[in-house]
């Protein structure tokens, strides 16, 4: 691929250049850095390409009139950056946008995220493979040469080579995204693609921003949950104790809690029916009945904890800013749901004891809501089961009112056991529960899950209508959608009823945890503009909850702001159901 560029290293130069570039609709967007993480690097070089000429900014010339944040003669690149048009388009452009966002001082405006449309049209296709290379080759059938990418970006003087590497970098991006463009079209994926690119940027900030983290509160609590295991270890090993067959030296019976197998032969020399795994959701029914049951999860869940959420997590603290800046993946699962790592910060346990130490930073305060009950509301959205929906439009207790209908009594009559149950069967419906698994959780028989689930869709005729035809639509079309368009396609043997079986399952749940999904990355889009040019910064999200630090001063209008962007942004999919944000404001994660 021939590319004609232009090496800019000075003011007058990228001043013309960017004037230049101003009226285009699309340009093609790459940088060049010296690491992968924007706190430890610099960055070298932005290019900017219309498909015709190319422009690549050597900053590296730019250093001399100081900060690159507030580098006047940088201005004119800022300005092309931040508008919204031209679309920049690049190639998993949260890393670009992170350097321009942290170097330049300045969040990227319209973006074309090329790799996220890649992923978009894959639709789920573990096989596929997302690189700027395996994407080039697969949509353009070009060859793109990486092998440049890991040489030495901070020399005086850069390389012909170099330079040319970068600029094809962005030139590519041009016919890339018009081929990519047209498949979105063609795949019914424009709506999808849109939420994506929209949240590309605000992802970014967040990442950049990172959220604070109490170290010496985080070490206090470990010791407190170790000294728990140590209690429970001892209670559990003493219960088991009468299921060993061989006593230790000093006569008290000890096995390796950790082992599976050791467990299980102690708990059926106890008399205790254990299924053929061990595994929580098949144990809790046992809780009732064996107490020796209960102590083994309560001690498997502290163990767990200690072992994903211990002294590591420290390890992701950034010393210079005292934060965690995770890693958010947009498309974490077909679903099109987030997914987080270095470290896992969504699955950072509920508990007040866990939580208190994410806290704001001296002077602020941190402003959490969370959706109630979205996905039934988008459940109740897409089935227009009008008891269903008058079940939210009444204000009262959902849960309460599933309760009373399946327990025929009135609502004020339901128990706290009834209401634990219906909420269970409430949420297991969104993800397809049949009656093997509603008894395994609730500890009823096969027969009477089997009756309650009758009762409870004769309840809501219209809902389990709705189920029903998206499970079939499922294995009949091989694939499911979202209110926005995004797809997600299934792979199953027709021979195989396991297969088809989860490909329903599927069918039921994916258009609604997608579109939850598709309602957030809304959220974060609507929210990032409205809280320009404030105090307040994204710092996490957890599916339906978004967390938000802002100084004290502004922590009202803040949360003003933060459930007025998550209403707006569910209205837009949810119509004929009423959304609710919870929203609360706390020197602490907890809420």
């Amino acid at each position: 691929m021939e590319v004609y560029f232009q090496l800019i290293e000075d003011a007058e130069k990228l001043r013309e250049a960017c004037a230049d570039l101003s009226g285009e609709k699309y340009l093609g967007f790459d940088t060049e850095t010296s690491e992968l993480d924007p706190f430890d690097g610099i960055l070298r070089l932005v290019q900017l390409s219309n498909g015709r000429n190319t422009i690549v900014v050597d900053l590296l010339k730019f250093h001399r009139f100081g900060n690159l944040s507030a580098c006047r003669e940088l201005e004119p690149l800022r300005k092309l950056l931040a508008a919204e048009r031209p679309v920049k388009i690049a190639h998993n452009a949260k890393f670009d946008a992170k350097w321009v966002g942290h170097h330049l001082g300045v969040d990227v405006g319209g973006t074309f995220d090329t790799m996220i449309a890649s992923q978009l049209i894959a639709a789920g296709d573990q096989d596929r493979r997302h690189s700027l290379a395996d994407v080039a080759s697969f949509f353009l059938g070009t060859e793109v040469d990486k092998s440049e990418q890991i040489s030495d970006w901070t020399a005086e003087t850069l390389s012909d080579s170099q330079i040319e590497y970068a600029a094809k970098d962005a030139a590519i991006m041009v016919p890339l995204r018009e081929k990519l463009a047209e498949r979105l079209q063609s795949d019914g994926l424009e709506g999808a693609a849109k939420i994506e690119f929209d949240c590309v940027t605000p992802v970014a900030r967040m990442e950049l921003n990172g959220f604070f983290i109490d170290q010496q509160c985080w070490r206090e609590q470990l010791s407190i949950v170790k000294k728990e295991q140590e209690s429970i270890a001892f209670e559990l090993q003493e219960m088991l104790s009468a299921g060993v067959a061989q006593a230790s030296l000093f006569g008290s019976a000890q096995i390796n809690l950790d082992s599976q197998s050791q467990v299980a032969d102690a708990l059926r020399n106890l008399g205790v029916p254990i299924p053929e795994t061990t595994r929580g959701w098949q144990m809790q029914p046992l809780v009732k009945d064996y107490p020796v049951v209960g102590k083994l999860l309560e001690y498997r869940g502290v163990a767990k904890s200690l072992t994903s959420f211990g002294e590591n997590i420290l390890e992701f603290v950034d010393e210079r800013t005292g934060r965690i800046h995770a890693d958010f993946r947009q498309i974490g699962a077909p679903t099109g749901r987030f997914s987080c790592s270095k470290p896992n910060l969504q699955q950072i346990p509920h508990g007040t004891e866990y939580r208190k130490c994410f806290r704001a930073e001296d002077g602020n305060t941190l402003v959490i809501a969370d959706y109630s009950q979205i996905e039934l509301r988008i459940l109740a959205e897409f089935s227009r089961d009008e008891r269903f929906i008058e079940a939210f439009r009444s204000g009262a207790d959902f849960h309460a009112s599933a309760a009373a209908q399946v327990f025929g009594v009135k609502p004020s009559e339901v128990t706290p056991e009834q209401r634990t149950f219906a909420k269970r069967l409430n949420f297991g419906v969104v993800y397809g529960i049949g009656a093997q698994r509603l008894a395994l959780i609730t500890g009823f028989s096969e027969r009477e899950a089997e009756n309650v689930l009758r009762k409870y869709f004769a309840t809501y005729r219209g809902l389990d209508e709705w189920l029903r035809d998206a499970g079939s639509r499922a294995v009949e079309t091989r694939s499911a959608r979202t209110a926005s368009g995004r797809m997600a396609r299934f792979r199953f043997d027709e021979e195989q009823k396991a297969q088809v079986s989860s490909t329903r399952r599927n069918g039921k749940n994916m258009p609604i945890q997608g579109t939850s999904a598709d309602i957030l990355k809304r959220a974060l889009a609507i929210l990032h503009k409205s809280i320009s040019g404030t105090s307040a910064m994204l710092v996490n999200i957890v599916h339906d909850e978004i967390v938000v630090e802002c100084a004290e001063a502004e922590a009202e209008s803040t949360a003003q702001k933060l459930k007025a962007s998550m209403i707006a942004a569910a209205e837009e999919f949810v119509k004929h159901v009423p959304v609710d944000v919870d929203v609360n404001i706390s020197n602490d994660w907890r809420h």
